[in-house]
């Protein structure tokens, strides 16, 4: 984020493309980039992606937030033409936030802007891949898989917690922790796997996409206990695939899942805590009827979602 700027903006100056917009994420400092370009390149639309942002992602450590990234984000928000955001918990949290952190402001917090910047924004989430659902009733004990990346925003320690007294219930069940991993990582994915070898089925990051697709087919129920979930595309693509969802009631999971048949949503959200994980775990049988992943997550395969950014370009919505 200090440096994508300089380094872009010096590429393009190399470039003898032509362009019609700029469409970037939210880790570029979108005013210092347009300030750096050439004036031929200055104006062009922009429009700016936020994945995530640094004002409400959640810090793992107690010291102090260091603002200088959040204050970036809103200034981009503010820089660019149009705003386009992965879902509407995201968006909301983001404007609610910047304009309680710009009224600390003594004077100049500029909420005019911010709230121009927010009338200049939109929600496009993200597209997932079609995987092909598993066709037929998996025998042999309850499979839950894991395939968030292993670090604290993904609340792994409730995840293991409620495990752990799954383990204790007697019931028989594996698991697949799958997913991203970092050369830090918390301490409780060990701490399982050594502790609880008999019901690990797979563990780590696949080496193939066939893999991983494979893991997806053969999982019961994907299961999320996340601090921090804006859009959530690997639940989104276990579902796809066949998976039930078990997810806390909170973040963007209502929203994504907001298709799923009302009568079995107390099946598919918790309450976030261990305990009450592991009691929906326990009691969890492969319903007789499924809903269709096709209608449940027809606006999020990329079919639907990259022609509809397509056609707001083309439209210059917001710009």
């Amino acid at each position: 984020m200090r440096h994508a700027a300089l380094t872009f903006a010096a590429q393009l100056r190399e470039r003898t493309e032509t362009w019609d917009v700029i469409w970037c994420s939210d880790m570029l400092d979108v005013a210092s980039f347009r300030g750096l370009l050439p004036c031929e390149l200055r104006k062009l639309p922009v429009v700016l992606y936020f994945h995530e942002n640094q004002l409400t992602y959640p810090d793992r450590t107690a010291r102090p937030r260091d603002h200088h990234f959040a204050y970036t984000n809103i200034i981009s928000a503010i820089s660019a033409d149009a705003v386009w955001f992965n879902s509407e918990y995201h968006r909301s949290s983001f404007y609610e936030a910047a304009e309680a952190f710009l009224r600390r402001m003594p004077d100049h917090a500029h909420l005019e802007e911010l709230r121009s910047s927010q009338q200049r924004s939109a929600v496009h989430p993200p597209g997932i891949d079609s995987v092909p659902a598993r066709v037929s009733v998996r025998n042999g004990p309850l499979r839950i898989l894991w395939n968030a990346r292993w670090e604290h925003d993904k609340n792994p320690e409730t995840f293991f917690a409620a495990l752990r007294l799954l383990h204790e219930t007697g019931t028989a069940f594996e698991v697949d922790v799958l997913g991203e991993q970092y050369a830090k990582q918390p301490a409780v994915f060990a701490e399982f796997a050594t502790d609880h070898v008999e019901h690990v089925n797979r563990w780590g990051h696949q080496d193939s996409r066939a893999d991983y697709a494979e893991a997806l087919r053969e999982a019961d129920v994907v299961a999320s206990t996340a601090y921090h979930e804006f859009f959530g595309i690997a639940v989104l693509e276990a579902v796809a695939a066949g998976a039930w969802p078990l997810v806390p009631e909170r973040l963007a999971y209502p929203e994504t899942l907001a298709r799923w048949p009302a009568e079995s949503r107390d099946r598919v959200f918790h309450d976030g805590s261990a305990a009450d994980l592991c009691a929906k775990l326990e009691a969890w049988k492969r319903p007789e009827w499924v809903p269709d992943p096709g209608e449940i997550l027809s606006p999020y395969y990329w079919q639907a979602t990259a022609g509809k950014m397509d056609q707001a370009l083309a439209q210059n919505e917001n710009l």
